[in-house]
């Protein structure tokens, strides 16, 4: 088998912490925040994590079994 290449949009966007959780930044934090609350937009800095089918699907994307 080949190796299996790094999909570098999905590298560029999530990060492999030190116990393999897989963490990512949220969304809709850059424009349109004055109707928005700040608790909102305080919960928005904060990472979120990947879970699931999805997370295993993103660890291949990031170059094999980890």
């Amino acid at each position: 088998m080949p190796k299996i290449k790094t999909h570098k949009g999905t590298a560029k966007r999530i990060k492999i912490t030190g116990s393999g959780k897989l963490s990512r930044e949220r969304a809709f934090g850059n424009h349109i925040l004055a109707k928005k609350s700040k608790s909102r937009k305080r919960n928005m800095k904060t990472d979120a994590f990947v879970k699931g089918k999805i997370a295993k699907n993103v660890k291949t994307a990031l170059g094999g079994t980890k």
